[in-house]
């Protein structure tokens, strides 16, 4: 990793929740806890606990030297607003094939 760069990732304890538009997307008590120099804490929920049925893959893919390259997902009014890491680099490995949402509450935060 660049210097002064660092992600952590540890086992969250507290539960959260993905809720667009009134209907809740995700709800886990497993998520794992990223935190990343210079970005927001993120959140990586396990596909059991997401509501995949109700997202449709999109042609969008970033890069991040740090994590690998990312596959996105979307609503029917919400485009890109999921991405997940389906091969990400050896570091960050525990997120691989969790999902990660722009919007996510922590329950009892």
């Amino acid at each position: 990793m660049a210097e002064g760069h660092t992600i952590t990732i540890e086992q969250g304890s507290q539960g959260v929740r993905v809720v667009h538009g009134g209907q809740v997307l995700a709800e886990s008590g497993r998520a794992l806890v990223l935190r990343e120099t210079g970005c927001p804490v993120r959140y990586y929920i396990p596909p059991e606990d997401v509501r995949t049925e109700l997202l449709t893959p999109s042609d969008t893919t970033t890069y991040c030297p740090f994590k690998g390259d990312a596959s996105y997902w979307s609503l029917a009014d919400a485009q890109d607003l999921v991405w997940e890491y389906q091969e990400p680099k050896a570091e960050v490995a525990a997120i691989k094939g969790h999902f990660c949402f722009y919007e996510t509450q922590v329950d009892g935060a």
